[in-house]
């Protein structure tokens, strides 16, 4: 989880996956890079049949968001990663071909408003879901996080990634609409 392969090599595994699935598939772009990078590899992407990308606020050298170590990891601004999102809307060849913001806001201890500041900001820019992350060993902070997105968003695809908080149950995030 540190962009240590390449475009190409990652693309590669994914045809093997093809090879036995034609289920849609999610692609963790981490960062997504550069803007002129992230251009040429979402035509890529989607030529291979990936359906949707998450793509992550973070900046600079890429590390576990759940590493023990993450004060010296840093957010992309809001502007910047908007406008990735934008480039991938306008690229993009399918209209079906989805993006997901994931926000790191929480693992970076930015806080909620920090939080829903982002994912307002980047659905207005075109993201066509959000990712909310943490490393609480509870599901509670990403509870209030889906409690008071969908007072704004009730059908934009709400993805969370509970790692650290393993115990919660399927039935529990559907409930607060996951």
């Amino acid at each position: 989880d540190i962009e240590a392969l390449d475009m190409s090599e990652r693309l590669n595994n994914i045809n093997n996956i093809f090879d036995v699935t034609s289920k849609p598939l999610i692609m963790d772009i981490d960062t997504g890079g550069k803007i002129e990078h992230l251009k040429l590899n979402i035509k890529s992407i989607e030529r291979h049949g990936i359906s949707a990308v998450i793509m992550e606020d973070k900046t600079g050298l890429k590390k576990n968001s759940l590493n023990e170590k993450t004060s010296n990891q840093k957010q992309e601004t809001i502007k910047y990663f908007c406008e990735k999102i934008d480039q991938i809307n306008k690229i993009k060849l399918n209209n079906e071909f989805m993006v997901f913001a994931r926000i790191e806001s929480l693992i970076l201890n930015k806080g909620m408003k920090d939080a829903l500041l982002r994912a307002k900001k980047y659905v207005e820019a075109g993201a066509n879901g959000i990712m909310i992350h943490s490393k609480k060993n509870s599901p509670k902070e990403i509870f209030e996080f889906s409690d008071k997105f969908r007072k704004d968003y009730k059908f934009i695809p709400l993805i969370c990634v509970p790692s650290t908080y393993n115990g919660v149950k399927e039935q529990q995030l559907i409930k607060k609409k996951f």
